[in-house]
């Protein structure tokens, strides 16, 4: 087993414990980036929020924001939450770091843990983001230009302009993604490995564990259930109901919501489709046009021989006006004297 400690490379240490921390403070700490996202102070760009969120999760890049903000000239968004959110997050790197540490030290390590530990793990942890962080951003930033330019230029040739923009932009994609991710993943190796070189100092003078491994179970499992389980319990569930009320209560006037002159209209549900109903309708609203085409065609009848005797008087007046016109005796001449 010692030699097995012995063999363990800083990037084993390094990735042992910052792996665990990441997961043990991730979780407070998006409930304060969900609370200051709906209370409108935090304000972060798009393009670069899986940035945001990895400073936020790394507890060793409390000072390295400064830095990549005021330094690099690098905005990662709006709003006083942002610094408020790391300020924040102190506390809890510090808490996840110590518990992380303790269990490191005493199970894969066989190290007494000393007194302040998270806190020790903390400021050098993040002394080391604080300085190469920045070194991370520029090399990958310029990679990623760089790659970018190359490919852009090799697309350039004239035996490659035949090709399609949706290929052209997919292979372009990959070759430049590529080169920025192995670049990225190589440099984290690197961090790590700083990370746990800083780590295997502190180990180193820490004294040895004396219990045996049964000893040494029974002290993880002790370090696990607080002094006091009530006021841990009531502490955890009023900060919880405050931070769900404050979240519940900024959302009505923080979240967009369309203006009166432009809302959409009402649309209602149509009603069921019912098969019976609608043949007893149909054939109601089919008796009632046939009976008003009956009574249209008996008007339009009725009307039709109305004119028809309205025409025969018409010409038999007519005749008799003609008639003694025609069987009059003409006057008698005059007699002349």
């Amino acid at each position: 087993m010692s030699n097995e400690r012995e063999s363990m490379s800083p990037t084993q240490i390094g990735l042992g414990i910052l792996w665990p921390a990441f997961w043990t403070g991730l979780a407070f700490k998006l409930a304060f980036v969900l609370l200051f996202l709906a209370l409108g102070m935090v304000h972060f760009e798009t393009r670069i929020g899986l940035a945001f969120l990895m400073l936020l999760a790394s507890p060793v890049t409390v000072f390295a924001l400064p830095t990549i903000t005021l330094g690099l000239e690098s905005h990662l968004g709006e709003g006083a939450g942002i610094a408020l959110l790391f300020l924040l997050a102190i506390p809890i790197d510090i808490w996840s770091l110590g518990v992380v540490g303790r269990t490191f030290f005493l199970e894969r390590l066989r190290r007494e843990p000393p007194e302040g530990l998270g806190l020790t793990l903390w400021w050098k942890c993040a002394l080391v983001g604080a300085i190469f962080l920045p070194i991370l951003w520029i090399v990958v930033s310029a990679t990623t230009q760089g790659a970018m330019s190359v490919v852009h230029s090799i697309f350039e040739m004239d035996f490659l302009k035949g090709i399609p923009v949706a290929e052209r932009i997919t292979i372009e994609l990959v070759l430049w993604g590529s080169a920025a991710t192995a670049v990225l993943l190589l440099l984290l190796v690197i961090g790590v490995w700083l990370v746990g070189r800083v780590i295997r100092g502190t180990a180193e003078s820490a004294p040895q564990a004396l219990e045996n491994y049964q000893g040494l179970i029974t002290r993880w499992d002790l370090m696990r259930v607080p002094a006091d389980q009530g006021l841990m319990l009531t502490g955890l569930t009023g900060g919880a109901v405050v931070l769900a009320l404050l979240f519940w209560s900024s959302l009505p006037v923080f979240t967009p919501h369309p203006h009166e002159c432009c809302k959409k209209p009402e649309v209602k549900a149509a009603p069921v489709f019912k098969p019976l109903e609608t043949l007893n309708k149909d054939e109601k609203m089919l008796a009632q046009l046939a009976a008003q085409v009956e009574l249209l065609e008996k008007q339009q009848a009725e009307a039709e021989m109305e004119k028809e005797k309205g025409k025969g008087k018409g010409k038999a007046g007519k005749a008799a006006v003609k008639a003694p016109a025609e069987t009059a005796p003409a006057p008698p001449a005059a007699v002349k004297p």
